[in-house]
């Protein structure tokens, strides 16, 4: 017998929620073939047979909230030994298939933090198209759905009155060709789907620095020393070499900023949150 277990999802994720099973008790797998599919507030990622066999028995049904290492489900392993066969006759009718409401329907392939987001702006979620796998709304989805325009919106849009720049902060207007690029950028943002691109970067040189001392730092602050001070920090000097990076959009105006605040989302009992890490 193999088990099936929640694999490790990522730094700062602990915890996940099974979407759906590939794969029926009863049904036969095949070593690394996909049978359970989890979802994260950051990622949806597949888990494979740990061997082949046949899946005895599943742990944790579609819906659960499961940690890295639960137990979703036993595999019985193949062997020279005749597994028991499934009972052919009789068959029981299928019970007949309820009829639910297509807004219960997407809820059940919500995500929690799309979910929250729905939640938080009373979004009624059969409203919104899924552009992700199986027709699964997104948060993307849900930032679109909510900036673009309701038909039944009565409230006149308000030109934000132009904002106090601060004693580290620089104004400068934008000429026409960067209003209309940004203006353009925008709509894009609002109609197009976003994408995210990876790049490798050699991590050596930081991983051997953290080895060097992740014991004295916990000693000396009680947790311990993650990547992502590094991350943080690497941030910082690229919004220095690109100002524009850092800078937001006030009106006709361009604000640049010197001082560097950055949102850290961290994993808690009570779910996802961002503080911000300032100057």
């Amino acid at each position: 017998m193999s088990q099936i277990v929640v694999p490790t999802l990522g730094e700062s994720v602990s915890e996940a929620t099974v979407a759906k099973w590939l794969k029926k008790e009863g049904e036969a797998v095949k070593a690394d073939e996909p049978i359970v599919e989890l979802e994260t507030d950051k990622v949806t990622l597949e888990v494979n047979a740990p061997a082949a066999g046949m899946i005895a028995k599943i742990i944790a049904p579609a819906g659960s909230a499961v940690k890295v290492g639960a137990l979703l489900g036993e595999i019985a392993n193949s062997s020279g030994a005749v597994a028991p066969a499934a009972p052919a006759a009789p068959v029981s009718a299928p019970a007949p298939t309820p009829v639910v409401a297509l807004a219960s329907v997407t809820e059940e392939k919500l995500s929690p933090a799309v979910r929250k987001m729905v939640d938080d702006h009373k979004v009624n979620p059969a409203e919104i198209a899924g552009s992700g796998k199986d027709g699964r709304v997104t948060k993307g989805d849900v930032i679109v759905h909510l900036d673009t325009p309701r038909a039944s919106s009565v409230s006149p849009i308000v030109e934000a009155a132009p904002r106090v720049v601060g004693p580290r902060e620089e104004r400068v207007k934008m000429t026409r060709l960067r209003q209309k690029i940004a203006q353009r950028l925008k709509e894009a943002q609002n109609t197009a789907a976003m994408l995210t691109t990876f790049n490798e970067v050699d991590m050596g040189a930081v991983m051997d620095l953290r080895n060097t001392y992740k014991d004295v730092f916990e000693k000396k602050h009680g947790t311990k020393l993650g990547f992502m001070s590094f991350f943080v920090k690497a941030a910082v000097n690229a919004l220095k070499e690109i100002p524009a990076v850092n800078a937001e959009i006030n009106g006709d105006d361009i604000i640049y900023k010197n001082y560097y605040d950055i949102s850290v989302a961290v994993s808690t009992p009570n779910g996802l949150v961002v503080p911000v890490v300032r100057d």
